[in-house]
């Protein structure tokens, strides 16, 4: 029997995670199963217990991993202030996002899938959006982002829904002006003013 090291372990580990967060979000949650998570990842179906306890478990990580990246690598990496949200705003709803589902948002992939998950997964999901909209409400609001918090969520639900029905319509001219309209919807919430 091979012994890998620690190290090791947990470089497969996150291959798995890594991949399992790409087909999951290609094939939704119910559409994944264990031996294809694996697969993908160039391992053994029979090797996923010495990472995971469950499939439940490795779709909670999954989740938390893809919300961690997608903060992360897009919405950490915006500009500060308004001009920061405007480019996170045009990103989120160009073609090429919405036609990238595997590589694209975990919200607008799976959320409904979500909604029907475990606790844990439910939870992983809540921590990587709190995450989010608090970019987002930092960038609303700087010298108060909690105050921005239920704007910054409605804004990150408008952009997620927006970008769903775009990916399952299939006319692609009416797709791709609902992206339009979703920048025009995005940046006129940004200009609303909190209601009491």
């Amino acid at each position: 029997m091979v012994r890998y090291t620690k190290e090791h372990k947990q470089q497969t580990r996150q291959r798995i995670i890594a991949t399992a967060g790409r087909r999951l979000k290609r094939n939704g949650i119910d559409g994944s199963g264990v031996a294809t998570l694996m697969k993908d990842a160039g391992l053994t179906s029979g090797t996923f217990y010495a990472y995971f306890a469950s499939k439940d478990e490795l779709v909670a990580t999954a989740v938390a991993d893809q919300m961690r990246a997608q903060h992360e690598n897009i919405v950490a990496q915006a500009a500060p202030g308004r001009a920061g949200l405007e480019q996170l705003i045009h990103w989120y709803f160009s073609p090429e996002q919405r036609d990238s589902i595997e590589d694209g948002c975990p919200n607008a992939a799976l959320l409904d899938e979500i909604a029907r998950s475990t606790d844990p997964t439910k939870q992983a999901y809540t921590d990587g959006a709190l995450a989010l909209i608090d970019g987002f409400a930092a960038r609303l609001v700087p010298h108060d982002p909690p105050s921005a918090h239920v704007k910054a969520l409605s804004l990150l639900g408008m952009m997620a829904g927006t970008l769903q029905l775009s990916r399952a319509l299939t006319d692609r001219l009416l797709a791709d002006e609902l992206l339009e309209q979703g920048i025009r919807n995005a940046l006129a919430l940004l200009d609303a003013e909190p209601h009491d």
